[in-house]
């Protein structure tokens, strides 16, 4: 029977790594920080027009 060491496996590209450690490498920290910047970019720009749609639909409704 094969005994597997204790390990956890990167977050992004997915190869074991040390318990203790989350990523395999430095291009992969950077790669899974850009890609949160990217994702946390994304949200607020569509939050942003979510806003002004609602901004819009109240000032433009008819008054009376």
């Amino acid at each position: 029977m094969v005994k597997v060491l204790p390990h956890k496996h990167c977050v992004v590209c997915g190869k074991a790594v040390e318990p203790d450690k989350s990523y395999c490498s430095d291009k992969c920290e950077d790669q899974l920080k850009k890609d949160q910047r990217r994702q946390r970019m994304f949200f607020l720009m569509l939050f942003g027009i979510l806003i002004i749609m609602i901004l819009f639909s109240l000032l433009s409704a008819p008054k009376g």
